[in-house]
């Protein structure tokens, strides 16, 4: 296999873990290699939250995974060393403009229900301070791929029918019979529905592509909410 080989003949191979790419530990333990440097950002993320492995959407985590990587890079290439340290600082100032938005977010909206069909947003509706009405239990089962208890079908349908709920963030990457209804009954009660993704699109940079999604959000709450 092409990746297998990859992975064995890496000096510096980066995984998510938290059980969202087991995969990836099968692979380097099938290419067994002493001298490898093997970061998880599941445990350089210093800012996790529990049983949720989508640690990269929230921007707060991004600086310390950042630094790990850093740190190994200078490991394996000291001699560049200050490079790797300018182009951290870079990124990391890259952030800023990201957490403004969030903060400017939760300035003018923070309290405001809001419904999710996956764990993923929770990253950000967090320090969002957005009032997440879903059940963890419906939002955990359609980000591993199993059905959500029916109670916790009926309370995000209720959030949405009953127009509690004033947006709805949907991952359209995640995509069930039970989230397109959720979807399709927050588009007939007029209720905004902010697509968001799992993986970063292949025409945009983090800093774009989380940038972009909080532009809608922001949109989407102006509307929601009428403020």
């Amino acid at each position: 296999m092409q990746t297998a080989q990859k992975i064995s003949q890496a000096d510096l191979v980066i995984e998510n873990g938290l059980g969202y790419d087991d995969w990836m530990d099968k692979l380097l333990s099938s290419t067994p290699n002493s001298n490898r440097i093997v970061l998880t950002g599941g445990k350089l993320a210093n800012h996790p939250l529990p049983d949720n492995p989508h640690v990269w959407y929230g921007v707060n985590n991004m600086p310390a995974i950042a630094q790990g990587i850093t740190n190994a890079l200078k490991k394996l290439d000291s001699a560049d060393a200050s490079t790797f340290d300018s182009n951290l600082t870079t990124f990391e100032q890259s952030l800023t403009p990201l957490q403004q938005k969030i903060d400017a977010i939760n300035a003018k909206y923070k309290g405001t229900p809001v419904a999710l069909t996956e764990t993923i947003y929770l990253y950000q509706a967090m320090p969002e301070g957005l009032n997440v009405l879903t059940p963890f239990e419906f939002m955990k089962a359609n980000a591993e791929g199993t059905d959500p208890p029916a109670n916790t079908v009926i309370s995000i349908n209720n959030s949405i029918n009953n127009k509690q709920a004033k947006i709805l963030i949907y991952n359209v990457q995640t995509v069930t019979p039970i989230t397109t209804n959720v979807q399709n009954e927050a588009k007939k009660q007029n209720i905004p529905v902010v697509p968001v993704s799992e993986t970063m699109p292949p025409s945009k940079t983090y800093q774009t592509w989380m940038g972009d999604q909080l532009d809608v959000l922001a949109t989407a709450l102006q509307q929601g909410t009428g403020k």
